[in-house]
């Protein structure tokens, strides 16, 4: 399925991860991963998958803290801390857990109530083709594609979210190597396979940097497999659970919620709507909600954007709106009007009122320009508005016209049928201004603004 999506290039729905959305998502990722390993760092048995049970079960259970599971978990914690601040390229997870596990031999914690990893299951995968029921296979289309899309969206996330300044994450690519990854795991009755946010943070804190890191973690895997559980047996899962808490934090990027407030209400509300996406719903259909709230945002946007009367302004070049400039004329009979957004079917009949209301506001104009400059796209819906306003104008006997026409538009205009359009003359924008600066020399022009 995604090497499919790759060869029809489906990987511009990747564009809809907008950095805010990333910013929530690892937010809501980190406190997931936090919450999944409080068990281990306490020695308080948490139960529930899924973080709200996860965050009950331990408040219910606080009580029922390991002091000396804590105290590892705490030390390996600050240790880490400690050496990100210290000493930043020295390999500090690796030193972590040798120290915890030779304090765990030395002492004998586990006599103490602390959790050590235990017996590390041995085996190799049997290669063998998957069945192909063909009743099986209709009923898994829809799971797959639902799990294909989320596991997608996860990947680009992931890649996105950890890609150095200057890498360029190619979402076909993507698709392609995910297609191929769960192609290769299908013929060894693997799991379906996506990227690991958890594993990824916990690879940058330890200091990867290229994909050697995930070469040597596969060569470890199997050497361990092979030769090294008995010595992995004695770690202790306190500390394994305070590298994964500590690589958690690094997710938490406080400076971007710091400049989303800064910036725009919205784009908090967007981040914030993700995080508390991937706590409420799981990592998996937190990634659907992630997508989802921009793109409402973004629609709602666009359906009710900023609109302007224009007019003129002295010792300033070009039309300004009105509302930002107090001194602004316009001339009377003419109103030049823009609306700042791409003309579709869930803004057509705002469009169309607001004009109307402009057109009207101080009795109907001779001239109603629309400047087009802002309406780089319009769909039938929007064009069958523009047509209604045409006529609400001409009843009125105002003369409708358009300026900055783009070509792309103006053909579409054509072909609709709203009027022919001569792109070599008629009401551009240098023959509006040349017209309205003559008119501005005459005693009648005057400042207007829309609640004059």
């Amino acid at each position: 399925m995604g090497a499919a999506a790759s060869t029809v290039r489906l990987g511009f729905l990747a564009d809809l991860l907008s950095r805010p959305v990333i910013v929530g998502y690892l937010a809501g990722v980190a406190v997931i991963m936090i919450a999944g390993r409080l068990g281990a760092a306490t020695g308080v048995p948490v139960a529930g998958r899924a973080f709200p049970a996860q965050a009950a079960s331990f408040a219910e259970r606080i009580g029922g803290t390991r002091p000396a599971t804590a105290a590892i978990a705490a030390s390996v914690l600050a240790f880490l801390f400690l050496i990100q601040w210290r000493w930043p390229r020295a390999p500090g997870a690796l030193l972590a857990v040798l120290l915890a596990a030779g304090c765990v031999g030395a002492f004998g914690l586990p006599r103490n109530g602390v959790a050590v990893a235990g017996r590390i299951p041995a085996g190799w995968p049997a290669p063998a083709l998957p069945g192909m029921n063909p009743g099986d296979l209709r009923k898994l289309l829809l799971p797959a594609f639902t799990v294909f899309v989320v596991g997608f969206s996860d990947l680009v996330l992931t890649a996105r979210a950890f890609a150095r300044r200057g890498e360029q994450v190619s979402a076909n690519r993507e698709l392609l190597t995910l297609g191929a990854a769960n192609t290769a795991v299908s013929m060894l009755h693997g799991f379906p396979v996506s990227s690991s946010a958890s594993r990824t943070a916990t690879g940058t804190a330890a200091g990867s940097r290229t994909q050697l890191y995930s070469v040597t973690a596969a060569i470890v895997v199997v050497a361990v497999v092979v030769l090294a559980r008995p010595l992995l047996a004695s770690f202790p899962q306190a500390a394994l659970a305070a590298i994964v808490i500590y690589a958690a934090t690094r997710l938490i990027d406080v400076q971007a919620f710091r400049r989303l407030v800064a910036f725009r209400r919205g784009e908090l509300v967007i981040s914030a709507s993700a995080l508390a996406g991937v706590l409420a719903a799981g990592i998996l259909y937190g990634v659907l909600i992630a997508i989802a709230v921009p793109v409402a945002e973004l629609l709602l946007r666009v359906a009710r954007p900023h609109d302007a009367i224009l007019g003129l302004v002295p010792g300033l070049a070009g039309m300004r709106d009105v509302d930002d400039y107090p001194q602004a004329r316009t001339i009377p009979g003419l109103v030049v009007y823009r609306y700042d957004a791409p003309l579709f079917f869930a803004n057509a009949q705002d469009f169309r009122r607001r004009a109307l209301a402009a057109a009207r506001c101080h009795g109907p104009p001779r001239w109603f320009v629309l400047n087009v400059e802002a309406n780089v796209e319009a769909d039938f819906t929007a064009f069958e508005a523009m047509e209604a306003l045409r006529d609400e104008l001409g009843q009125d006997g105002t003369i409708f016209a358009l300026a900055r026409v783009k070509q792309d538009l103006l053909v579409r205009l054509n072909a609709f049928g709203v009027g022919t359009f001569d792109s070599a003359g008629g009401w551009h924008a240098g023959n509006i201004e040349r017209r309205t600066r003559e008119l501005a020399e005459s005693p009648g022009a005057r400042p207007l603004s829309r609640s004059a």
